[in-house]
């Protein structure tokens, strides 16, 4: 079967799949056993599927994929010798000796080569949709932008006649700089995780301090510190609501309406999970939910058409908070210097039978798009 086929095979299954659910939803009721079984059909062909398509896509791949260069050979190399490095070096084993594996001894620690931190800024993209889909920059540095902003006037034609002097308009231009503000987490290491040979200790400790940054990293982004890095707090276009602990249809559509058409094939709504909770409660004039389950969309849910993203970062429904955001976040640029750096603590824990891993990076992080991004405000 040709891979058209296959796909469209598929999503004609995740729509009987979506039937159902919908269904069952607007009879407000579970869904039945017949219905289940249905449901449980469908799901398998669907898995059936996903493992032929993935199958063709792999056989294309292989009958156009060229050998590695000696270039990527040696880099994928020197990868391998580093991660063996590393574990060598949690075991509290000699690290290997060679000329190529770039550590930074210490008295106390080692600074661990970049490889193994690239990797958690690869952790932080899987993870973090924000980080992924704003516009990253990594390097050292200041980083200035020029923003072009018509809030107060801008370029405009009008009727003219001969020997009469055209009427100058034009909008202004400032910048926003991307500075680098340093920031740490620190996590410990049981000895007795170490110590047992078959566990994977390299991508334990990669995902232990990938999920603290991608917390950090969302919140900063999303909210932002007072003094230090921005994030969306500086967005301007902005809906607030009438109520205090409450949000309309039209208050959302409205909110929706604040960005351009031609921004909106990469808008997204992001809010916290007691936000979309209440949303989810709210049906249009002809008695429809208004945030539809999806099982095609990326997170599961869309809000008027767009995916919508939940973030612990987002404040729940209180007064005077800033509980959407919506808008195509490409228009958030942020910049992180020299990646993330990790250093490895032996000796500091030793009377608690663990180790230390420290990670440090320096990032900052602006709207330079406002026409991108708006935001909803609960009233006070």
């Amino acid at each position: 079967m040709e891979l058209k086929e296959l796909l469209e095979k598929r999503r004609e299954k995740q729509r009987e799949m979506l039937a159902l659910v919908n269904k069952a939803d607007e009879e407000k009721r579970t869904m039945s056993e017949e219905e289940v079984n249905q449901f449980e059909a469908a799901e398998a062909e669907v898995r059936t599927l996903d493992a032929n398509i993935e199958a063709v896509k792999k056989a294309r791949e292989m009958s156009l994929e060229e050998p590695e260069n000696e270039e990527e050979q040696e880099q994928r190399t020197l990868e391998e010798a580093e991660e063996r490095a590393f574990e060598r070096f949690l075991r509290s084993e000699s690290a290997e000796e060679r000329a190529d594996v770039n550590w930074t001894r210490g008295d106390n620690g080692a600074v661990i080569p970049t490889s193994i931190a690239n990797r958690i800024l690869e952790k932080v993209k899987d993870v973090c949709p924000i980080w992924a889909m704003a516009e990253t920059f990594n390097l050292k540095g200041d980083l200035t932008f020029p923003v072009y902003d018509e809030s107060e006037q801008k370029v405009t034609m009008a009727y003219a006649e001969e020997f009469k002097a055209l009427t100058s308009t034009s909008g202004t231009f400032t910048s926003k700089t991307l500075k680098g503000y340093l920031a740490g987490c620190l996590t410990k290491v049981s000895r007795s995780l170490i110590n047992n040979s078959a566990f994977p200790i390299v991508e334990y400790v990669i995902g232990k301090v990938a999920e603290a940054v991608t917390l950090w990293m969302e919140h900063e982004m999303l909210i932002g510190t007072a003094g230090k890095i921005e994030g969306m707090s500086t967005i301007t276009q902005t809906v607030t609501t009438a109520a205090a602990v409450a949000i309309t249809t039209d208050e959302l559509i409205d909110l929706q309406e604040e960005i351009p058409d031609v921004f909106q094939s990469g808008a997204i709504w992001i809010m916290n999970r007691s936000t979309r909770k209440a949303i989810r409660k709210l049906k249009d004039a002809d008695g429809n939910y208004l945030l539809n389950r999806d099982l095609t969309s990326t997170w599961g849910y869309t809000l008027l058409g767009k995916p919508v993203y939940c973030s612990d970062a987002m404040p729940g429904m209180e007064a005077g908070k800033t509980v959407i955001s919506y808008g195509d976040p490409s228009g958030l640029y942020a910049k992180v210097s020299e990646g993330v750096e990790i250093q490895v603590l032996q000796e500091k824990y030793a009377d608690e039978h663990a180790i230390g891993v420290v990670a440090w990076m320096e990032m900052d992080a602006k709207v330079i798009e406002p026409q991108k991004m708006a935001q909803m405000k609960m009233g006070a």
